[in-house]
């Protein structure tokens, strides 16, 4: 990429990049497609592998164009727009026709915005004969099926533009207005919608379900209404997913648009419907930016990759292709804010921290600062997918790959030694108990809940009595285990951190693990009796403790060789036990690097379990009750 302006730390003392920066990147980018433009300008051909659509010609043509779009819309150089301009001549003719669930509505919907956004510069320039072409092209949009999904937006895009333009004005307002009762029965709360029937909660609720509704009433000179609203309850939850060193949550599809996570946070302040300081919005977006260039989201000819911070398979779906990437484009919509918006001029401060119960999705948010964490108690949408199915993702890891040891996991045990997947779930509730938060969900197989303070998290699981089971925590690249250094068993008889067994028996041995395991295991407590954990620390990455709480009998760190998006090999943290008497009751805790001795040096919780519930006790005397079903009255 072409050399950035300099930094500015006065204005930006956290990242040092400015609205000058966004500019240069931008540019940046649409320079470095121009080789791959095809003669007629209707397709931008680059390398990689196809995707299952093959529209993906169209696909590098369209959202390029929007990204030069919001470019010029923001004050840029009309000039921009030339190349797309002689596109839209041969377009209609060599892109593959819209039909019902076909990938060139998606396509067409980013073709109409960038249009729209450039009406005087661009469409109000071009001659009537590529003018009746794009409209028929566009217009076939409004009478097709979309995908069940986010894709209700795309026609409603499109009627967005064509009503603007006086073009088939009864079809494209009835699309708009379809489109937006469709996704309302998907609005779960707290700002969240499952995008689509049944329960995938994720970053398309920032780059599609709160973008286009945004945009629709910001290109329609109108208020955002309802759709503001939960914008801004869904902005107050989401902010806190990204962390102070710019990572984003690997969670969830579509991973490899990076970047467009931070879309919904210029939409709010777009459409004023932000609980956010400018300040705060410019340095998570300029902090989620700069954390993926910075680490190799480039190629070597300044091309977005398909992956994370480089390529990397398991990042992406069978949809996606050489071009997909550049929905990041969506990212600069934040150049539609002119230059003297307080996002662009007020100093850069920090972003929120804290925890967030969400209990319509039912997700917990926890940001300390150098890592943000979310507890999945609601979210899936397919079997056993690394990406939905994990009870924790977070902005530092992400899930080991399917065949792997499976990260942040709990299950029975089955016959052939692995833990059974988790299988649908159902969402039992979410919460807050003073500065303790927590969540629930069911499987078949088991009933869990999460309590969250601060980074802590406790895991509790209700199973058939006697069953085995194992649990596990964060995945780490390159990460070396450690004898776990926590503090002793409390005098008064109550389970002390770490004790696999009831309050008042005896605790097994510890064990260094099993024959071939990847790293150390022990006992928990400066020579207390206590039951099982593993710290693992990554070089100048994040730390995890998993400890065993109640139920489990051995720890190990077990080797995932593919490792995870953030490199391999990885190590996760195992406990197996059996659960007695059906309890089985572990903690926790991923921080940045240097963080968790500070954190664990004032003591973990204790439980104390009977029939019915677990009893959490915190170090500072703070105590809640909890059923597999979350918390009751002690």
């Amino acid at each position: 990429m072409s050399p950035l302006p300099p930094e500015d730390r006065s204005l930006s003392p956290y990242t040092g990049w400015t609205r000058h920066h966004w500019e240069a990147v931008a540019d940046a980018l649409l320079a470095a497609v121009e080789p791959f433009r095809s003669p007629d300008g209707a397709e931008v051909n680059m390398p990689g592998r196809e995707s299952w659509s093959r529209c993906d010609g169209m696909e590098g043509y369209a959202r390029t164009f929007l990204l030069a779009a919001f470019r010029v819309a923001g004050g840029g150089d009309p000039a921009l727009l030339e190349p797309y301009a002689r596109g839209l001549e041969a377009g209609p003719r060599v892109w593959q026709p819209v039909g019902d669930r076909t990938q060139s509505m998606v396509e067409a919907a980013s073709i109409a915005l960038s249009l729209w956004l450039t009406r005087p510069h661009l469409w109000d320039r071009l001659e009537e004969r590529t003018r009746a072409g794009m409209t028929g092209y566009l217009s076939a949009t409004l009478r097709h099926e979309p995908a069940n999904s986010n894709w209700w937006m795309f026609p409603a895009a499109v009627g967005g533009f064509l009503a603007s333009a006086g073009l088939h004005t009864g079809e494209a307002e009835a699309a708009i207005e379809r489109g937006l009762t469709r996704i309302e029965p998907w609005y779960a709360g707290d700002g969240w919608y499952a995008d689509g029937p049944g329960r995938a909660f994720d970053h398309y609720n920032g780059w599609a379900l709160h973008l286009y509704p945004a945009l629709l009433a910001h290109l329609s000179g109108r208020e955002a209404g309802v759709h503001g609203e939960r914008l801004r309850e869904f902005l107050g939850g989401f902010a806190l997913t990204f962390d102070a060193g710019g990572g984003m949550l690997y969670h969830g599809r579509s991973l490899t648009y990076r970047f467009a996570s931070v879309t919904s946070l210029f939409a709010g302040a777009l459409v004023d419907a932000t609980p956010l300081a400018p300040g705060q919005t410019r340095r998570i977006a300029s902090g989620v930016l700069r954390h993926f260039l910075d680490r190799g989201a480039l190629s070597a000819d300044g091309l977005l990759t398909l992956g994370w911070y480089g390529p990397y398979e398991p990042t992406l779906q069978p949809y996606s292709g050489w071009a997909s990437s550049y929905w990041a484009a969506k990212a600069f919509l934040g150049l539609l804010l002119p230059p003297d918006h307080p996002v662009w001029t007020a100093p850069e401060e920090p972003g929120p921290t804290g925890t967030a119960a969400l209990p319509g999705p039912g997700l917990l948010v926890q940001n300390s600062g150098g890592v943000a964490t979310l507890i999945n108690h609601g979210s899936e949408k397919y079997a056993d997918d690394p990406l939905y199915d994990r009870y924790a993702y977070s902005t530092r890891t992400a899930p080991t790959t399917p065949g792997a040891v499976r990260d942040n996991h709990f299950g029975p045990v089955t016959e052939d030694g692995a833990p059974a997947p988790r299988g649908p779930l159902t969402p039992a509730g979410a919460g807050t108990l003073g500065d303790i938060a927590w969540a629930a969900s069911r499987t078949a197989d088991a009933a869990s809940v999460s309590v969250l303070r601060g980074p802590v998290e406790v895991r509790i699981h209700r199973v058939a009595p006697g069953s085995r089971v194992r649990q596990t925590s964060w995945a780490l690249p390159q990460a070396t285990p450690s004898d776990p250094a926590l503090p002793a068993a409390p005098p008064d008889g109550t389970a002390p951190a770490g004790s696999s067994a009831p309050a008042g028996s005896s605790s097994p041995a510890g064990s260094r693990g099993p024959a071939g395991s990847s790293g150390p295991a022990g006992q928990i407590g400066h020579g207390s009796p206590g039951g099982p954990g593993v710290v693992l620390r990554s070089p100048g990455g994040p730390e995890t403790l998993l400890a065993g709480l109640y139920g489990y009998e051995r720890a190990t760190a077990v080797e995932a060789p593919d490792g995870t998006a953030f490199g391999a090999p990885a190590l996760v943290p195992a406990l197996d036990g059996v659960a007695r008497d059906g309890w089985a009751v572990a903690v926790a805790v991923l921080t940045g690097e240097g963080e968790l001795a500070r954190l664990t040096g004032a003591g973990l919780p204790t439980v104390r379990a009977d029939a019915g519930k677990v009893l959490v006790t915190w170090p500072d005397g703070t105590a809640h009750a909890f059923t597999a079903q979350g918390p009751v009255a002690t």
